[in-house]
């Protein structure tokens, strides 16, 4: 999980960013302009900084060469536009840009491009982001047991639960693993539980999950589960 401002003078570019990043679990913070997203990345420490290049005070360029004279370019910077040109993408990579999106943002291109930038990020100190990594992943498979062993909801009848030992299953082996990887092996696990518990209703996943379901179905889809094979090996 990182800590990712993303810097746009559209409404609806922030509000799709922020929801496709959140639902990776990364916490989003939002400027509309030079100004605001100053302040931010004084504040806050971003981890990652998502950039548009044109905007209606200061640009986007303008403000990547602000951080790099004042020594704040300590975090990489990934430029957006729709109407930049090679030009401009290479000057914004001269300056210190870790990489370039061309609006409109496909989604996995958004992912694969912001899980790169924090590649490069080296964690201060080892040890602590291990121990990170096996916290969050033991919380997340603690809550999943904890909810296959609690009484069910909305009528759902608890012989179609799945046992407990399926979730344990999780554990052994996967803390080596890098956590994008880990926590996507814990996901597809979680949601294949909820649509076996509720017999593949997505209106009842929905709720039980709390995700909207236009982004529980973008997320089963990125995660490759079949719901018309779940729901009907539920039945």
């Amino acid at each position: 999980m990182a800590n990712i401002l993303v810097v746009d003078d559209e409404m609806g570019i922030r509000e799709l960013l922020n929801e496709i990043l959140s639902d990776e679990g990364h916490v989003v913070y939002s400027a509309e302009n030079a100004q605001q997203a100053r302040t931010v990345r004084d504040q806050l420490q971003p981890d990652l900084v998502l950039l548009d290049i044109w905007m209606p005070d200061t640009d986007g360029v303008t403000l990547l060469k602000e951080w790099s004279k004042d020594n704040k370019l300590t975090m990489p910077v990934i430029m957006m536009s729709g109407h930049a040109t090679i030009d401009t993408a290479v000057e914004a990579t001269r300056i210190g840009a870790c990489n370039f999106l061309e609006k409109p943002i496909a989604l996995q291109k958004l992912l694969k491009t912001v899980s790169q930038a924090l590649e490069r990020v080296s964690p201060k100190d080892p040890l602590e982001a291990s121990s990170s990594l096996v916290r969050e992943y033991t919380t997340a498979t603690s809550n999943s047991f904890n909810f296959a062993n609690k009484a069910p909801e909305s009528g759902v009848d608890s012989g179609q639960a799945s046992s407990s030992s399926e979730v344990k299953e999780l554990a052994p082996g996967h803390f080596s693993l890098p956590l994008r990887e880990a926590r996507d092996i814990f996901e597809k696990a979680y949601f294949e539980h909820h649509l076996k518990l509720t017999g593949g209703s997505m209106t009842r996943v929905s709720e039980h999950t709390g995700l909207e379901r236009t982004h529980l179905y973008r997320k089963l889809k990125a995660l490759g589960i079949d719901v018309r094979k779940i729901g009907t090996s539920s039945t």
